[in-house]
């Protein structure tokens, strides 16, 4: 990892940046200024991600987000309110950020972090340490694989509620916690996963990989990414996938697909992802072939 600028880490191989991981950033309040990775680049240097598209100009690169807690927006944009017009987002003063403290290590591999989460009032709600780093670099399979682990302490003294629009009403919409963005290019990628699983039948199910196939625009090829949750979590690394192709390319897998998540005062709810990065479009058997080589 290497530093630049004051507010960026970047994680580089052989020359080519893997990530740039933006952790002070300057952004408008109502995009819920937060720490965020983009652009992400395959081993061969081609971006699979998106940054302050102008459909959702808070979407950014890969990011952990919550779109409804306890009555903030930790994400950005409008709020889901049920009865209200235009498709029931209002733009409200709950817009929250995530502050950068600092880090705890940064090394060849990657970083220790410690956050805070603070509301539109100035409140103090939740204390995050996070971990970024790279692994099982492979090419000869042209794949890297990005971890991403975090534990949210509620320091409210009270309880904290993780919703989402599905939660109240918006079928189809359960976006909450590590969000991805994809280029505009990958509109229209095929969704995979476990079971046989394809397409729009992987929105809201249950699975312990979700791999989206998108095409680059302006170079020949494409890119594959294959996102999994830790089995030793509390959900036995099976969360439930918010996902979108055909309009906008997004992967999420939610904390809150069809009801409120309760963190308890002084409790931490804890989640590791991987997330592996690679060039050309994988099939079943190309994932098959990786989750054997790299189990967790």
């Amino acid at each position: 990892m290497t530093q630049g600028h004051g507010d960026q880490l970047t994680a580089e191989l052989n020359g080519t940046a893997l990530f740039r991981y933006h952790y002070r950033p300057q952004l408008p309040a109502a995009e819920c200024p937060s720490p965020y990775m983009h652009p992400l680049r395959t081993l061969a240097g081609r971006v699979v991600s998106g940054n302050r598209p102008h459909d959702h100009r808070w979407h950014k690169g890969l990011a952990m987000t919550a779109s409804h807690l306890s009555g903030q927006n930790f994400w950005g944009g409008g709020t889901y309110t049920p009865g209200a017009p235009d498709a029931g987002y209002l733009d409200l003063p709950n817009v929250g950020r995530q502050d950068h403290l600092g880090f705890g290590s940064i090394d060849s591999t990657g970083f220790t972090e410690e956050l805070a989460w603070i509301t539109a009032d100035g409140e103090l709600w939740i204390r995050e340490r996070r971990r970024v780093s790279v692994q099982d670099v492979d090419r000869a399979e042209g794949s890297w694989t990005l971890e991403f682990s975090t534990e949210l302490r509620n320091v409210r003294r009270e309880p904290l509620l993780f919703g989402s629009p599905a939660v109240f009403g918006r079928a189809q919409a359960a976006y909450c916690g590590f969000f991805w963005r994809g280029p505009r290019s990958f509109i229209g990628g095929r969704v995979l996963a476990a079971d046989g699983l394809e397409g729009s039948a992987v929105m809201g199910a249950a699975s312990p990989w979700l791999a989206y196939v998108g095409e680059h625009d302006e170079v020949d090829g494409h890119a594959t990414l294959l996102f999994r949750a830790d089995p030793a979590d509390d959900e036995g690394g099976r969360p439930h996938w918010f996902v979108r192709s055909e309009t906008v390319p997004m992967v999420n897998p939610s904390l809150a697909f069809a009801e409120e998540r309760e963190l308890a005062a002084g409790a931490v709810l804890a989640r590791r992802y991987r997330v592996t990065i690679a060039d050309g479009a994988w099939n079943r058997a190309t994932i098959a072939a990786h989750l054997e080589r790299c189990p967790w």
